[in-house]
């Protein structure tokens, strides 16, 4: 009685012209390499993307590409707006002339999409909620300064560790308006991470009955 193929083996039945067989089918077992093949393939695969990836976090250690926190974050003294970018292309800021493509973004009003208007108080912790609950390009945020009107937030990237920096200011006055700043502090450009991270939250929040000013 033929004995049931393992999980390694493969049975193969064909006749052989050996003349000592006489046409009859012989069953030759064959020990299957496929199987075997591929798993040391796949382990192998995952403990290089392993290793490379903690390779790229002692890089970013030891390089520190965190970067230095700015220090002209927050509101300006000189006027009441949030900073400006640099010339590099790896920031948005509201602050910014609508005729810069590059840099400009609009404002958010977080009253513009709700018929009954909520407080300053509960849209702020509206926003906590949506940067705390969303992680754009796998981003990890971090509040590093909250006050009344103003929230600041570090965004660092999962390998090597940059940090973006992100500031939201509710500008005072009876209408809703929310400026925003986000930028990273090293490099010259960014992909537009920074920009895809600002949709990603203001799709969120549009959620919940916030609106931009503008589309973009």
């Amino acid at each position: 009685m033929a004995s049931s193929p393992t999980a390694h083996c493969k049975f193969h039945y064909y006749k052989t012209p050996n003349k000592h067989s006489d046409g009859f089918i012989r069953r030759q077992v064959l020990l299957s390499q496929q199987d075997n093949n591929k798993r040391p393939r796949q382990q192998i695969a995952r403990r290089e993307l392993i290793l490379k990836t903690s390779e790229l976090a002692v890089i970013g250690a030891i390089f520190n590409l965190s970067g230095k926190k700015p220090d002209y974050l927050g509101v300006q003294k000189n006027q009441q707006a949030l900073s400006l970018c640099r010339a590099t292309k790896n920031c948005i800021s509201t602050s910014e002339n609508i005729s810069d493509i590059i840099h400009y973004t609009p404002p958010w009003n977080y009253n513009g999409g709700r018929k009954n208007p909520v407080s300053r108080e509960v849209a702020m912790e509206e926003l906590i909620h949506v940067i705390k609950s969303t992680k754009p390009d796998k981003y990890t945020p971090r509040i590093v300064e909250q006050k009344d009107d103003y929230l600041c937030v570090e965004y660092q990237s999962p390998i090597l560790g940059f940090v973006d920096d992100v500031e939201f200011w509710f500008r005072p006055g009876n209408k809703s308006i929310v400026e925003y700043r986000s930028a990273s502090r090293i490099g010259n450009f960014d992909f537009d991470v920074n920009r895809k991270r600002i949709k990603t939250l203001r799709l969120a929040l549009e959620k919940k009955g916030w609106a931009s000013e503008e589309t973009f």
